[in-house]
């Protein structure tokens, strides 16, 4: 591919002076008009050492206004970077709505230099492909303009600039060891980047290709490409109709097949005595002690998601999972309503700032799945959002367990009556009565909506790489010791994999 781009493209300075000089102020109002449409905005730079990455960002941030946009220049990940999943520190810095970010490289480091340099596996270079184009359609799907731009320049070209920068003092230190070894390198990576450009190549996030030689040419072709997607997404926002919006959908139109077929199956009449409790407590919470250790040493992330009912037995079984377990190596994160800031990014961008680092327990006391339950039924988002939130939830877990992660979800299932019961024993006790609200009363009345939403979520969301387990909640004791022996088996299971 990329060796039959012509990079002989150039263009007189005059000319190029007179179309940049418009296009600033183009651009200048487009910004405007972006962040007024809540429109968020990615740009990504990748290209050859020398292509002239940071002078053409430099370039295009020059009509901006400063508050609105911010470049992060990607290097080799941190150490604490490496402990996470690939994707979590993009994930982090994606922009909230009506925000421009710049990335001068990016994600692709890990198809390019990563893959030459370290030697990646096939399978993991395939995984790491899959991964990026669902975070990139993800993003997409949500609203944001994903921008991309490959700077293409020749061996030749690029052997003169490193020698360029090398005569002066003042930029010799640019050109290092590194680069050079990757011009020398410049066959086996033009081969890399023609795969990259053909497997990432996407309707939602196309490749534009700058040829680079000519710095006039380069700037004008970029500037006018961000120019052409920004009134191209403009126009297509600003067309959006009411019916578009956030409203309540028809809960049992794609469900009414499923609706008892789980829920419905549960045997709620699982039950322990009290001292049988005490007993399997005290051996599990043992054994868990052993393997928080171990899971540690070996560096195994590990990520535990709550959801069930109002007063289903959630915080007990937290308690006892966690009271026995280093507090330096897990993290129980509740999950309430999105604050102002959450609301501006994808609903996941907060759940991913959350997720544990290797070696560390992440908790998680309701979670992502709120957007296929409360949200979907309150109607906090549309019935096209949480329609494929399903694929979103299952790509965003299906990245974790390709970084190594050990994911189990609860689902806490109590009856009408059983919750009825406890929220009458919280009111009547001055030390409980804070976690029962008029929110809990009122969710309990659309019971049958959420039934026929957690079976589906349940359905569509339990895979191999992260299960969901119901845990039959009547009885607390029986509740309590299920998700231990759950977790226990799954660490054992994996503690003998590694």
């Amino acid at each position: 591919m990329l060796e039959k781009i012509d990079l002989t493209k150039d263009m007189g300075k005059q000319e190029a002076k007179e179309l940049l000089n418009a296009l600033d102020v183009e651009l200048s109002r487009l910004q405007r008009e972006a962040r007024a449409l809540n429109i968020p905005v990615m740009v990504i730079f990748e290209g050859w050492g020398a292509a002239g990455k940071g002078t053409l960002i430099n370039r295009l941030i020059q009509p901006l206004d400063p508050r609105g946009f911010k470049v992060f220049t990607i290097q080799k990940p941190t150490e604490d970077e490496t402990m996470h999943p690939f994707l979590w520190r993009f994930w982090t810095k994606t922009p909230a709505k009506g925000r421009i970010h710049i990335f001068d490289r990016s994600w692709y480091d890990k198809v390019l230099r990563e893959r030459i340099d370290s030697g990646v596996h096939e399978k993991e270079k395939g995984d790491a492909y899959q991964d990026i184009v669902s975070f990139e359609e993800t993003l997409s799907l949500d609203g944001t303009l994903i921008i991309k731009f490959f700077l293409h320049i020749s061996k030749k070209e690029q052997k003169k600039r490193f020698e360029k920068l090398e005569e002066s003092p003042e930029t010799r230190w640019r050109v290092t060891k590194e680069d050079w070894k990757h011009h020398k390198q410049y066959d086996e990576y033009l081969k890399a980047y023609d795969d990259m450009l053909e497997k990432t190549d996407t309707d939602f996030a196309p490749w534009t290709i700058i040829e680079a030689t000519d710095r006039e040419y380069a700037a004008v072709k970029i500037l006018t490409c961000v120019a052409d997607r920004l009134k191209e997404t403009i126009a297509q926002r600003s067309k959006e109709t009411a019916a578009d919006k956030p409203q309540v959908s028809d809960q049992t139109e794609s469900t009414a097949q499923m609706r008892t077929s789980v829920l419905s199956q549960v045997n709620l009449d699982k039950c322990y005595e009290k001292e049988e409790y005490k007993k399997r407590l005290k051996s599990l919470q043992k054994r868990l002690e052993i393997l928080h250790s171990e899971i540690y040493k070996k560096r195994i992330p590990v990520v535990l998601a709550f959801e069930g009912w109002d007063a289903g037995g959630k915080g007990g079984a937290i308690k006892r999972l966690t009271e026995k377990m280093d507090p330096r190596g897990y993290e129980v994160i509740p999950t309430a309503s999105p604050n102002d800031i959450e609301k501006a990014h994808h609903y996941l961008w907060r759940f991913w700032r959350a997720m544990p680092k290797d070696g560390h327990v992440a908790i998680f006391d309701r979670t992502w799945y709120g957007r296929v339950m409360v949200e979907r039924i309150e109607g906090f988002c549309s019935t096209q959002e949480w329609k494929r939130a399903y694929k979103e939830i299952n790509e965003m877990e299906a990245q974790l367990a390709n970084s190594g992660a050990v994911i189990i979800k609860f689902w806490m299932q109590i009856d009408k009556d059983e919750q009825e019961k406890r929220f009458h024993e919280r009111m009547d006790n001055p030390e409980k009565n804070w976690k029962i609200t008029e929110e809990d009363w009122r969710n309990r009345e659309k019971w049958d909506q959420y039934e026929v939403a957690v079976d589906e979520m349940l359905i569509r969301t339990s895979t191999a790489c992260a299960p969901w387990i119901v845990v039959e909640g009547n009885c607390k004791y029986y509740a309590r010791i299920k998700v231990l022996e759950t977790f226990v088996e799954a660490l054992e299971k994996r503690l003998k994999e590694q």
